[in-house]
Protein backbone atom coordinates (compact mmCIF):
# COMPACT_ATOMS: atom_id res chain seq x y z
CA UNK A 1 0.00 0.00 0.00
CA UNK A 2 1.48 3.29 -1.10
CA UNK A 3 2.11 5.85 1.59
CA UNK A 4 0.36 9.20 1.30
CA UNK A 5 2.62 12.19 1.51
CA UNK A 6 1.51 14.61 4.22
CA UNK A 7 2.57 17.45 1.98
CA UNK A 8 0.02 16.55 -0.69
CA UNK A 9 -3.58 17.77 -0.29
CA UNK A 10 -6.11 14.98 0.34
CA UNK A 11 -8.73 16.72 -1.83
CA UNK A 12 -9.07 19.60 -4.23
CA UNK A 13 -11.76 22.30 -3.74
CA UNK A 14 -14.63 22.07 -6.21
CA UNK A 15 -14.95 24.75 -8.83
CA UNK A 16 -17.96 27.00 -8.22
CA UNK A 17 -20.68 26.57 -10.85
CA UNK A 18 -23.29 29.32 -10.82
CA UNK A 19 -26.15 27.13 -12.04
CA UNK A 20 -25.92 25.07 -8.84
CA UNK A 21 -26.41 28.13 -6.63
CA UNK A 22 -28.98 27.59 -3.87
CA UNK A 23 -31.28 30.48 -2.94
CA UNK A 24 -31.79 30.82 0.82
CA UNK A 25 -35.01 32.45 2.05
CA UNK A 26 -34.45 32.80 5.79
CA UNK A 27 -37.44 35.09 6.37
CA UNK A 28 -39.93 33.30 4.15
CA UNK A 29 -42.36 30.67 5.51
CA UNK A 30 -41.61 27.00 4.84
CA UNK A 31 -45.04 26.53 3.28
CA UNK A 32 -46.70 28.88 0.79
CA UNK A 33 -49.04 31.37 2.47
CA UNK A 34 -51.81 33.25 0.71
CA UNK A 35 -53.11 36.45 2.26
CA UNK A 36 -56.57 37.83 1.60
CA UNK A 37 -57.02 41.53 0.82
CA UNK A 38 -58.06 42.09 4.45
CA UNK A 39 -54.97 40.31 5.75
CA UNK A 40 -52.79 42.37 3.39
CA UNK A 41 -54.34 45.52 4.83
CA UNK A 42 -53.67 44.42 8.42
CA UNK A 43 -50.10 43.44 7.59
CA UNK A 44 -49.47 46.76 5.83
CA UNK A 45 -50.85 48.62 8.87
CA UNK A 46 -48.34 46.77 11.07
CA UNK A 47 -45.46 47.37 8.66
CA UNK A 48 -46.28 51.08 8.35
CA UNK A 49 -46.33 51.32 12.16
CA UNK A 50 -42.90 49.66 12.38
CA UNK A 51 -41.42 51.84 9.66
CA UNK A 52 -42.91 55.01 11.16
CA UNK A 53 -41.37 54.25 14.57
CA UNK A 54 -38.05 53.52 12.87
CA UNK A 55 -38.16 56.83 10.99
CA UNK A 56 -39.01 58.74 14.16
CA UNK A 57 -36.07 57.15 15.96
CA UNK A 58 -33.72 58.10 13.10
CA UNK A 59 -35.06 61.68 13.01
CA UNK A 60 -34.45 61.93 16.76
CA UNK A 61 -30.89 60.74 16.18
CA UNK A 62 -30.50 63.43 13.50
CA UNK A 63 -31.58 66.06 16.03
CA UNK A 64 -29.08 64.79 18.59
CA UNK A 65 -26.32 64.88 15.98
CA UNK A 66 -27.17 68.49 15.13
CA UNK A 67 -27.03 69.43 18.81
CA UNK A 68 -23.49 68.06 18.86
CA UNK A 69 -22.59 70.06 15.73
CA UNK A 70 -22.15 66.93 13.63
CA UNK A 71 -23.62 66.26 10.21
CA UNK A 72 -26.79 64.13 10.32
CA UNK A 73 -26.03 60.65 9.06
CA UNK A 74 -28.30 57.63 8.74
CA UNK A 75 -27.25 54.68 10.85
CA UNK A 76 -26.45 51.33 9.27
CA UNK A 77 -29.17 49.67 11.34
CA UNK A 78 -31.77 52.15 10.05
CA UNK A 79 -30.84 51.46 6.44
CA UNK A 80 -30.88 47.70 7.01
CA UNK A 81 -34.17 47.61 8.92
CA UNK A 82 -35.81 50.11 6.57
CA UNK A 83 -34.87 48.00 3.57
CA UNK A 84 -36.19 44.86 5.28
CA UNK A 85 -39.56 46.45 6.05
CA UNK A 86 -39.95 47.75 2.50
CA UNK A 87 -39.07 44.32 1.16
CA UNK A 88 -41.76 42.82 3.39
CA UNK A 89 -44.22 45.38 2.04
CA UNK A 90 -43.37 44.29 -1.48
CA UNK A 91 -43.87 40.64 -0.60
CA UNK A 92 -47.13 41.44 1.16
CA UNK A 93 -48.58 43.43 -1.77
CA UNK A 94 -47.70 40.55 -4.08
CA UNK A 95 -50.70 38.72 -2.58
CA UNK A 96 -53.16 41.27 -4.00
CA UNK A 97 -55.05 40.47 -7.21
CA UNK A 98 -53.20 41.55 -10.34
CA UNK A 99 -52.62 44.00 -11.87
CA UNK A 100 -51.05 46.01 -9.05
CA UNK A 101 -50.57 49.77 -9.15
CA UNK A 102 -46.89 50.13 -10.02
CA UNK A 103 -44.45 52.50 -8.44
CA UNK A 104 -40.72 52.21 -8.88
CA UNK A 105 -38.94 53.13 -5.68
CA UNK A 106 -35.27 53.69 -5.13
CA UNK A 107 -34.64 52.67 -1.54
CA UNK A 108 -31.44 50.63 -1.61
CA UNK A 109 -32.29 49.40 -5.09
CA UNK A 110 -35.63 47.89 -4.09
CA UNK A 111 -38.54 48.14 -6.51
CA UNK A 112 -41.92 48.23 -4.82
CA UNK A 113 -45.54 49.15 -5.45
CA UNK A 114 -46.55 50.69 -2.16
CA UNK A 115 -47.37 54.40 -2.46
CA UNK A 116 -50.46 53.92 -4.61
CA UNK A 117 -51.72 51.23 -2.22
CA UNK A 118 -51.19 53.47 0.83
CA UNK A 119 -53.06 56.29 -0.92
CA UNK A 120 -55.91 54.00 -1.98
CA UNK A 121 -56.60 52.55 1.49
CA UNK A 122 -55.87 55.68 3.55
CA UNK A 123 -52.61 54.60 5.19
CA UNK A 124 -50.70 57.52 3.66
CA UNK A 125 -52.83 59.95 5.71
CA UNK A 126 -52.19 57.92 8.87
CA UNK A 127 -48.45 57.58 8.24
CA UNK A 128 -47.26 60.64 6.27
CA UNK A 129 -43.64 60.01 7.28
CA UNK A 130 -43.83 56.60 5.64
CA UNK A 131 -45.29 58.05 2.44
CA UNK A 132 -42.54 60.68 2.22
CA UNK A 133 -39.94 58.02 2.93
CA UNK A 134 -41.27 55.83 0.11
CA UNK A 135 -41.08 58.78 -2.29
CA UNK A 136 -37.79 60.39 -1.21
CA UNK A 137 -35.96 57.46 0.36
CA UNK A 138 -34.93 59.55 3.38
CA UNK A 139 -36.43 59.99 6.88
CA UNK A 140 -38.08 63.34 7.61
CA UNK A 141 -40.35 64.64 10.35
CA UNK A 142 -43.73 66.36 9.95
CA UNK A 143 -44.55 69.97 10.78
CA UNK A 144 -47.91 68.80 12.16
CA UNK A 145 -48.14 65.79 14.48
CA UNK A 146 -49.79 62.86 12.68
CA UNK A 147 -52.80 61.34 14.43
CA UNK A 148 -51.13 57.94 14.79
CA UNK A 149 -48.35 59.40 16.95
CA UNK A 150 -50.67 59.13 19.97
CA UNK A 151 -51.68 55.53 19.28
CA UNK A 152 -48.88 53.57 20.95
CA UNK A 153 -48.45 55.87 24.01
CA UNK A 154 -52.20 55.81 24.62
CA UNK A 155 -52.68 52.07 24.18
CA UNK A 156 -49.60 51.55 26.36
CA UNK A 157 -51.23 53.54 29.18
CA UNK A 158 -54.48 51.56 28.85
CA UNK A 159 -52.57 48.29 28.96
CA UNK A 160 -50.51 49.45 31.94
CA UNK A 161 -53.64 50.49 33.82
CA UNK A 162 -55.34 47.16 33.12
CA UNK A 163 -52.33 45.04 34.11
CA UNK A 164 -51.62 47.04 37.28
CA UNK A 165 -55.26 46.78 38.39
CA UNK A 166 -55.38 43.04 37.78
CA UNK A 167 -52.11 42.59 39.69
CA UNK A 168 -53.37 44.68 42.61
CA UNK A 169 -56.60 42.68 42.79
CA UNK A 170 -54.68 39.40 42.76
CA UNK A 171 -52.25 40.60 45.46
CA UNK A 172 -55.02 41.83 47.76
CA UNK A 173 -56.78 38.47 47.45
CA UNK A 174 -53.82 36.12 47.82
CA UNK A 175 -50.74 37.74 49.38
CA UNK A 176 -50.06 37.14 53.06
CA UNK A 177 -48.63 40.66 53.36
CA UNK A 178 -50.16 43.88 52.07
CA UNK A 179 -46.97 45.85 52.70
CA UNK A 180 -46.73 47.23 49.15
CA UNK A 181 -50.43 47.72 48.38
CA UNK A 182 -50.28 51.47 49.00
CA UNK A 183 -47.36 51.79 46.60
CA UNK A 184 -49.23 49.80 43.91
CA UNK A 185 -52.26 52.03 44.40
CA UNK A 186 -50.08 55.14 44.00
CA UNK A 187 -48.74 53.83 40.66
CA UNK A 188 -52.30 53.24 39.42
CA UNK A 189 -53.16 56.80 40.49
CA UNK A 190 -50.27 58.17 38.40
CA UNK A 191 -51.50 56.31 35.30
CA UNK A 192 -55.06 57.56 35.90
CA UNK A 193 -53.69 61.10 36.16
CA UNK A 194 -52.02 60.78 32.76
CA UNK A 195 -55.35 59.86 31.13
CA UNK A 196 -57.02 63.24 31.28
CA UNK A 197 -60.60 64.16 30.42
CA UNK A 198 -62.11 60.69 30.92
CA UNK A 199 -65.05 60.94 33.33
CA UNK A 200 -65.19 57.32 34.48
CA UNK A 201 -61.48 57.32 35.32
CA UNK A 202 -61.63 60.76 36.95
CA UNK A 203 -64.19 59.39 39.42
CA UNK A 204 -61.84 56.54 40.31
CA UNK A 205 -58.97 58.98 40.71
CA UNK A 206 -60.95 61.11 43.18
CA UNK A 207 -61.95 57.95 45.06
CA UNK A 208 -58.27 57.03 45.49
CA UNK A 209 -57.49 60.56 46.71
CA UNK A 210 -60.23 60.28 49.33
CA UNK A 211 -59.07 56.90 50.68
CA UNK A 212 -55.32 56.75 50.15
CA UNK A 213 -54.07 58.46 53.30
CA UNK A 214 -56.19 56.39 55.71
CA UNK A 215 -55.43 53.19 53.79
CA UNK A 216 -51.69 53.82 54.05
CA UNK A 217 -52.01 54.50 57.79
CA UNK A 218 -53.89 51.23 58.26
CA UNK A 219 -50.81 49.36 56.98
CA UNK A 220 -48.40 51.00 59.43
CA UNK A 221 -46.69 48.61 61.87
CA UNK A 222 -44.64 49.24 64.96
CA UNK A 223 -40.87 49.24 64.53
CA UNK A 224 -39.44 45.77 65.06
CA UNK A 225 -42.82 44.10 64.72
CA UNK A 226 -42.78 40.71 62.97
CA UNK A 227 -46.46 40.94 62.08
CA UNK A 228 -47.11 41.34 58.35
CA UNK A 229 -49.40 44.29 57.59
CA UNK A 230 -52.91 43.38 56.45
CA UNK A 231 -55.61 45.67 55.09
CA UNK A 232 -58.84 45.95 57.04
CA UNK A 233 -61.74 44.13 55.40
CA UNK A 234 -63.49 47.32 54.26
CA UNK A 235 -60.36 48.49 52.37
CA UNK A 236 -59.99 45.06 50.76
CA UNK A 237 -63.59 45.36 49.58
CA UNK A 238 -63.01 48.92 48.34
CA UNK A 239 -59.88 47.98 46.35
CA UNK A 240 -61.65 45.02 44.75
CA UNK A 241 -64.53 47.27 43.71
CA UNK A 242 -62.08 49.86 42.36
CA UNK A 243 -59.99 47.38 40.35
CA UNK A 244 -63.13 45.80 38.89
CA UNK A 245 -64.30 49.25 37.83
CA UNK A 246 -60.96 49.93 36.14
CA UNK A 247 -61.06 46.60 34.33
CA UNK A 248 -64.64 47.18 33.22
CA UNK A 249 -63.92 50.74 32.01
CA UNK A 250 -60.82 49.79 30.01
CA UNK A 251 -62.16 46.52 28.61
CA UNK A 252 -65.38 48.07 27.34
CA UNK A 253 -63.35 50.59 25.28
CA UNK A 254 -65.80 53.52 25.51
CA UNK A 255 -65.51 56.27 22.92
CA UNK A 256 -63.93 58.76 25.33
CA UNK A 257 -61.21 56.20 26.10
CA UNK A 258 -60.48 55.26 22.49
CA UNK A 259 -60.40 58.67 20.78
CA UNK A 260 -56.64 58.46 20.20
CA UNK A 261 -57.11 54.97 18.74
CA UNK A 262 -59.72 56.22 16.24
CA UNK A 263 -57.65 56.25 13.01
CA UNK A 264 -56.42 52.68 13.47
CA UNK A 265 -59.84 51.41 14.53
CA UNK A 266 -61.52 53.10 11.54
CA UNK A 267 -58.96 51.57 9.18
CA UNK A 268 -59.47 48.06 10.60
CA UNK A 269 -63.25 48.51 10.37
CA UNK A 270 -62.93 49.50 6.71
CA UNK A 271 -61.27 46.16 5.95
CA UNK A 272 -64.22 44.07 7.14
Amino acid sequence: MAAVSVTEPLCQPCTYVAKFKVEVYVKKPLMPVHLSSKQVGMEMLCLCSQLDLLIRAQVHQFQEQLKQDTSPEESDSFQRLGAEIIDRMYLCLDHLPKPLPQLEGNMLGVAFSAQDYLDAVGLSAMFPRVEVFLIQGSPVDMLETPAMDDYFPHIGKLNQLLVLSQQLEDDVRHLGSHKYIAYQLAVIYQVLSSLKGILSLSVLKRDIEANFKQLKMSLATEEGSKTEPQLPAHYVSWILDMTRSVTSSVSSLPEELTEDLGPAMAFVSSLT
